[in-house]
């Protein structure tokens, strides 16, 4: 499994790639993967923490559709890099995971099927939408995740409620920074990190794209929400070290924090929960406390698919296969082997029903998550949001003009890449 791949998804590698592939676009037609030849070997690429899983599944659906599954081992970002080069060439595998982030691109692209959900009544319309492009599907929702608030048990009893509490935390002396009079490291959040602020600027009303995602013209980031967002985000810069504002190195000072015992509270995803358990922390998993607004920290909703290749021999297997793959069954054995959290809604009550802490945390922010935007103009967002958010937090811009900026140089660069 590649929980650490979110690391750095909306930097260079993630997005990057998505860019060029967008940028070499054939403009074909996508196929359909209920049409196209039937033959007896499907390959199926999954990174190594996969393997064993399919493994353990494969066997009935070879029996029932008389084909033998070919496990390809291989990381998950590796596949879509190669994929535009690897499948005209019949070098690509058949069935392959994508991030959800990855998919529109990839749909709009040609380089992935449209697909069927052949569970459908078992998604949620968060994951729905996450595999969906101006009304074609081109997923089967596999992994949901979300950020979520981690706390240090033997620093407070129990999760903190509200963001009002948080900043209570920063106010106790015993989280004072040292070297640095007046800051606090009682709750840290990487809100340079536009993936981590988002949740942020959506409980303020602020928004990326219009029509839950999908009108690239229509730019929420510098509505009177989103300023107000950025007013309250920097209320916490005043209290926080200097290094809060490094845009390259504040996540692992934020961890270097926690691990060490100085901070009680923070904002990451399911990713880091192994690296927090090796580090010794006894840690605590919970929603993200309400804002100081009342209103919920409404982060990206995210995770993984399993999609088609558009140059595949095998569709109407790979259908199948998707559909296998994804069913409660399947989807509560996956979260077995991997404990990531299914997109299937009957196997999540499964994993809710497992007791597991960090669990019940991802599904219940997930429940007020946002898609994120998966059209490829999302791409133009990341750098210039965090560069807002750095503007604001270090005092060089207000936040109306360090809104209108981005907004402007997000606009600009769609204009130059996607206008027809």
């Amino acid at each position: 499994m590649e929980w650490n791949w979110k690391k750095f998804a909306f930097g260079a590698v993630t997005l990057t790639s998505a860019v060029t592939l967008a940028a070499c676009g054939n403009g074909s037609s996508n196929k359909s993967a209920d049409s196209g030849e039937d033959s007896k070997k499907l390959v199926v690429s999954v990174d190594t923490g996969y393997v064993d899983y399919i493994k353990s599944i494969e066997a009935d659906f070879e029996k029932e559709n008389g084909v033998d599954i070919e496990v390809k081992e291989e990381g998950m970002i590796d596949t879509l890099d190669k994929l535009s080069t690897d499948g005209p060439t019949g070098a690509a595998p058949d069935v392959f995971i994508a991030p959800y982030d990855r998919v529109g691109g990839l749909g709009a692209d040609g380089q992935i099927a449209e697909v069927k959900l052949g569970n459908e009544a078992e998604y949620d319309e968060t994951a729905k939408k996450l595999v969906t492009l101006e009304g074609k599907v081109y997923g089967a929702p596999a992994v949901v995740e979300s950020l979520i608030l981690y706390y240090n048990k033997d620093l407070i009893k129990e999760a903190p409620k509200t963001f009002d509490e948080l900043m209570a935390l920063q106010k106790d002396a015993k989280y004072a920074f040292a070297g640095e009079e007046g800051k606090a490291v009682g709750f840290l959040a990487n809100w340079t990190n536009f993936y981590y602020a988002y949740g942020l600027t959506a409980g303020y009303g602020g928004y990326v794209f219009g029509k839950d995602g999908t009108d690239a013209s229509d730019l929420g980031l510098a509505n009177k929400g989103a300023v107000e967002g950025l007013t309250y985000a920097k209320s916490w810069y005043d209290t926080w070290p200097q290094g809060m504002q490094d845009t390259t190195k504040a996540g692992d000072f934020i961890t270097e924090q926690f691990t060490t015992g100085k901070t009680a509270a923070i904002i990451d995803g399911p990713w880091a929960a192994t690296s927090l358990t090796e580090a010794g922390v006894k840690w605590g998993a919970a929603q993200i406390p309400a804002l100081a607004n009342g209103g919920k920290y409404e982060a990206f909703g995210g995770g993984k698919a399993w999609v088609v290749s558009s140059y595949s021999k095998n569709m109407k297997v790979a259908q199948k296969f998707l559909d296998y793959v994804t069913n409660e069954a399947n989807q509560s054995a996956f979260y077995d082997a991997t404990q990531e959290i299914p997109a299937n809604v009957k196997a999540r009550e499964y994993a809710t029903s497992k007791g597991n802490e960090l669990t019940s945390a991802v599904i219940a922010q997930f429940a007020d998550a946002q898609p994120m935007p998966n059209i490829p103009q999302m791409a133009e967002v990341w750098e210039p949001a965090a560069t807002l958010f750095f503007d604001v937090a270090s005092g060089n811009k207000k936040p109306e003009e360090a809104a209108k900026e981005a907004v402007s140089t997000i606009k600009e660069a769609i204009e130059q890449k996607y206008s027809e």
